[in-house]
């Protein structure tokens, strides 16, 4: 079969979707790092199609700069009252040109996120194939309620009509197959159908399902292409469907993972958007989410429990307990647990970013290791240095975002301030404690800090009876004691190296006797 490109796709994303309960235009919600209406466009790029028309209503606005960000090259035809489907293919057509392209023309609904490429594909090639005016796309579906009913010729033959859920008759109630609500059609054959279709039906509106049996009656051929997956053809109503279909495509994007040499742990815990990427034997631990365009390099280790955006992370490099947006990881770096990299972070080869670390706008060259407790932003660190526990870059003087400099092979004590704009030099060394303020030039011992100050008494004094001033009371009283012993001990020893040993025997008997002791021999 030949692959047939269409003349048209158009694609319905009118409605308000009231049932979402949502400010946000329903089919501007997300799934998967992208809108539902931007799932279906992708689809219909798939097939390379001469024109993409999108039907917008409902906060067009909005739709509309959507789209224009999403896909420069959409057309837009505008819907501003919603009177059904076969109204809004109207309105597509008219920015086509009235009497409809030349060519195939797909249909297809803005809802339908989980539609792939491949099965619009099949629907062209077999519409084309069987000279059909108008191909439906239909599913086998296990409850039915709801949809538009294919009826069809006894046997199961060619398609006579499609009747909506709320027209349909018990028997009609009965079929399992439904209408999907994409079509193929011959453009200038559907241009004039939707001239004839009324709108005598329950909602009054004008159904695009009526042009089959309008053409069927003008004695052109209606046929069908059964998809392989009705779960492709489920459209989102609210937010339970939303979810139901994110489960889903979430498993086929894992699933892909999984095939391309991703090891995925626990893929019931994993979360990936449709634009991450990845190389063979990366490893996916559970609780993880890569999201946006982040990408997984060979032999790297991400998670558990770790969230990625719009991310890279370098071969062999190990992510765990780690949130990062925008960030760039190098080869073989170690990041996390509890480790948050914010836009504009870059790490280079070997760098490891420890635990409970914060990093925003910051470079850091190759080996360096700033390990635990510290917060990193607008700073520019060397190679191979360390940043001692507890150090702040302290970037942002109320009005103005300012960098720090630090060179390689730098060894910086903790519990640093680095008050930017300030520049540590190559070889430099920073004491515990202090607060850098100044440029320290290569190869300096930066020593910032006040001398230490005891003032004696003063929680007694302005903390009477609480529990500090007690404890330290019983502190006090025991370190008394303890200095009035030793006292008494050195004294005793003073008096006992000044005696004679005759006299020093008699000092021990009456020692001995003025504590009620017996020498043993007396016993």
């Amino acid at each position: 079969m030949s692959v047939t490109r269409p003349a048209a796709v158009v694609v319905l994303a009118a409605g308000e979707g009231t049932r979402m309960k949502s400010a946000t235009p329903k089919v501007l919600h997300e799934l998967c790092g992208r809108s539902l209406v931007g799932h279906v466009v992708s689809a219909a790029r798939a097939l390379d199609p001469e024109q993409l028309v999108v039907v917008v209503g409902h906060a067009r606005e909005k739709v509309t700069a959507h789209l224009s960000q999403l896909d420069p090259g959409i057309r837009t035809a505008v819907q501003h009252e919603q009177n059904g489907t076969g109204h809004a293919v109207r309105m597509a057509l008219e920015e086509l040109g009235e009497d409809g392209p030349a060519g195939t023309v797909l249909v297809t609904c803005g809802d339908t996120p989980l539609l792939t490429g491949r099965t619009l594909q099949q629907l062209a090639d077999t519409h084309a194939a069987d000279g059909n005016a108008v191909t439906v796309l239909t599913a086998e579906v296990p409850d039915a309620t709801g949809y538009g009913r294919i009826v069809r010729e006894s046997g199961g033959g060619a398609v006579t009509a499609i009747v909506e859920h709320k027209d349909a008759s018990e028997e009609q109630r009965a079929i399992r197959e439904i209408n999907s609500g994409v079509f193929a059609f011959d453009g200038r054959l559907l241009a004039q159908a939707l001239g004839k279709v009324r709108t005598d039906n329950s909602q009054g509106e004008e159904y695009l399902t009526d042009v089959l049996g309008i053409l069927r009656e003008a004695g052109h051929r209606v046929g069908a292409a059964v998809a392989g997956d009705h779960r492709e053809i489920a459209g989102i109503n609210n937010r339970v469907q939303l979810a139901e279909a994110r489960r889903m495509l979430n498993g086929r994007l894992v699933e892909d993972a999984m095939l391309a040499g991703v090891t995925v742990i626990d893929p019931a815990t994993t979360w990936l958007d449709v634009g991450v990427t990845y190389e063979p034997d990366a490893l996916v631990h559970p609780g993880t989410q890569l999201l946006g365009s982040t990408h997984l390099g060979p032999d790297s280790e991400v998670g558990p429990n770790t969230r990625l955006t719009d991310t890279r992370v370098g071969a062999g490099a190990t992510v765990s307990n780690t949130v990062a947006q925008g960030a760039e990881i190098g080869e073989g770096a170690s990041v996390g647990p509890y480790t948050y990299l914010r836009p504009g972070t870059r790490l280079g080869r070997k760098v490891k970013a420890g635990s409970y670390v914060e990093m925003k706008n910051a470079e850091i060259g190759e080996g360096t290791k700033v390990p635990h407790l510290s917060y990193v932003g607008d700073a520019v660190i060397g190679e191979h240095s360390n940043i001692g526990a507890a150090s702040v870059f302290v970037n942002y003087d109320g009005e103005s975002k300012h960098t720090t400099t630090v060179g390689s092979h730098c060894r910086m004590g903790a519990d640093n301030m680095y008050v930017a704009p300030v520049t540590v030099g190559d070889g430099a060394y920073s004491a515990a404690g202090s607060v850098i303020t100044k440029d320290v030039p290569p190869g300096s011992l930066a020593v910032a800090r006040g001398q230490q100050r005891n003032i004696e008494g003063w929680v007694a004094r302005k903390r009477p009876g609480s529990a500090s001033a007690l404890a330290a009371q019983a502190a006090q009283s025991a370190d008394e004691a303890q200095t009035a012993a030793a006292q008494d001990a050195t004294r005793a020893a003073s008096r006992a190296s000044s005696e004679s040993p005759s006299e020093a025997a008699e000092t021990t008997r009456s020692t001995e006797g003025a504590t009620g002791q017996v020498p043993a021999e007396e016993g």
